[in-house]
């Protein structure tokens, strides 16, 4: 669209980063360029965007809470009663018009200076209704408040099963219920479902949203992430933004022929690339999800369709299983080649020094 766009990620949760979290249960820890420990849909917002962020860029509960007990204890309140609402609620908002204002840096340019932000994103994480959520909602309300109703534009994402072969709204109907319940009305409602929304789900979603068909977008699923931009574009997003917002949206724009040539060369792929991931985090692939992104990458740009084993390095050891064993060494043999990540802990240190030691002899 021709616009800078900044990225804010609100993570509810008690943690002041994600760099102690589990990657089983969290997914991989994304470190930015500051050093920053944060959640791993930073990593997603730098690769799509092609900019830098920041740890400020990745707010949690942790660290708001954390920032006002310390000026608490420094006296900054003046003696006053603490509270949700008003000090961590200011907090909240204080610090994404704090970030939101920061020039926005280039993800592949180190001597790039950064621009003017037309737009910041917000992602609130969680659930609509969840306690944990409360003061981030409160305080984007204040927010919305404070910078005037036209300068703030609300996406909600719902989702709407497929049950019996039966799209249901409920859910999405509940959802924009408990969010008018918090002083918010949804300017567009994404609706996350398997197969594209029918249009008489979709006018009945429209009708309870108090929303038009058109302000309704199906999100539904596609070979590729990278499709989802032509899904959003097909469903004149952009266009429903800019006209809301009150922002020039340039003739021609948005311009994403780089993203259909793309996905048409995704689509026409045929040689295969068989990388084996020698791992201990292989319960879920997000532990490595910016590995295999890198991966995927690179195996595009040669013009080939990436396959990943995931090999355990623990079944790699001596004291693995036989028959673990032996299927972990017939993957390897398999393989185009061998990618040995970082983890945590000596546990499958051996199998992934054997792997690389396998790497070496077998060129």
């Amino acid at each position: 669209c021709g616009w800078q766009v900044n990225m804010i990620k609100i993570d509810p949760y008690l943690n002041v980063d994600a760099g102690t979290m589990s990657p089983f249960e969290h997914g991989e820890t994304f470190v930015l360029d500051d050093g920053g420990e944060t959640d791993l849909d930073l990593g997603n917002y730098e690769r799509f965007l092609n900019i830098s962020l920041g740890k400020d860029n990745n707010i949690t509960t942790g660290k708001i809470y954390q920032q006002v007990i310390e000026r608490e204890r420094k006296g900054e309140y003046l003696g006053k009663t603490v509270q949700v609402v008003p000090h961590i609620t200011t907090a909240i908002g204080d610090w994404i018009e704090n970030v939101a204002s920061r020039p926005v840096k280039s993800g592949t340019n180190p001597d790039d200076e950064g621009h003017e932000a037309d737009v910041c994103v917000i992602e609130l994480g969680g659930t609509v209704g969840d306690i944990e959520s409360m003061p981030f909602i409160e305080a984007l309300r204040q927010l919305q408040y404070k910078i005037g109703r036209d300068n703030m534009f609300l996406v909600m994402v719902c989702l709407v099963p497929l049950i019996s072969d039966e799209q249901k709204t409920k859910p999405s109907q509940h959802s924009v219920k408990e969010l008018r319940s918090a002083g918010f009305s949804p300017d567009l409602l994404c609706c996350r479902c398997e197969t594209e929304l029918l249009p008489d789900v979709r006018k009945k979603i429209g009708m309870f949203a108090q929303l038009s068909p058109e302000q309704i977008i199906s999100v539904h699923n596609v070979s590729e992430i990278y499709k989802v931009p032509l899904l959003l574009k097909s469903q004149d997003v952009a266009e429903i933004v800019a006209n809301r917002l009150k922002m020039y949206l340039p003739k021609g724009m948005p311009d994403i022929r780089d993203w259909e040539q793309l996905c048409r060369k995704l689509d026409n792929l045929e040689k295969k690339i068989n990388i084996a991931i020698i791992g201990k985090y292989n319960t879920g692939t997000d532990a490595y999800l910016s590995v295999t992104k890198a991966l995927q990458h690179a195996a595009v740009s040669v013009n080939r369709k990436l396959e990943i084993t995931w090999v355990n390095a623990s079944s790699l050891e001596d004291g693995a299983d036989k028959a673990e064993k032996d299927v972990a060494i017939a993957q390897l043999e398999a393989a185009n080649g061998l990618l040995v990540p970082g983890g945590f802990g000596d546990r499958g240190t051996e199998g992934k020094v054997l792997a690389c030691a396998y790497a070496r002899e077998k060129k």
